[in-house]
C-alpha cells in the first residue's frame, strides 16, 4: 500500500491542483468532461491501509493500480 507522502507526489506527478493547505492538504483535477475530481491527503507519513487505499483510489482519483504506480 502506498503512503501518504506517495499519495502526494502523485498528484503533483499526474496534474492535480492544491488549492487548500491546513492540517491534510486538498487537491483537485479537472476532467476534459468537465468533471471535478477531489482528494484530501494526511500530512501524516504512514501508509495508507488496504481498504481505506482502495476507496481513495476507485472513488477520489478515479484511477489504476497501475496508472498510479507509473506516476510515482
Amino acid at each position: 500500500m502506498p503512503s501518504w507522502r506517495e499519495l502526494r507526489r502523485f498528484c503533483e506527478a499526474d496534474g492535480w491542483t492544491l488549492y487548500r493547505e491546513t492540517d491534510h492538504y486538498y487537491y483537485r483535477k479537472v476532467l476534459p468532461d468537465g468533471t471535478i475530481l477531489r482528494t484530501k491527503v494526511s500530512k501524516g507519513s504512514g501508509e495508507i491501509h488496504g481498504h481505506l487505499w482502495d476507496e481513495i483510489r476507485k472513488r477520489q482519483l478515479r484511477v489504476s493500480q497501475g496508472y498510479f504506480n507509473s506516476k510515482l
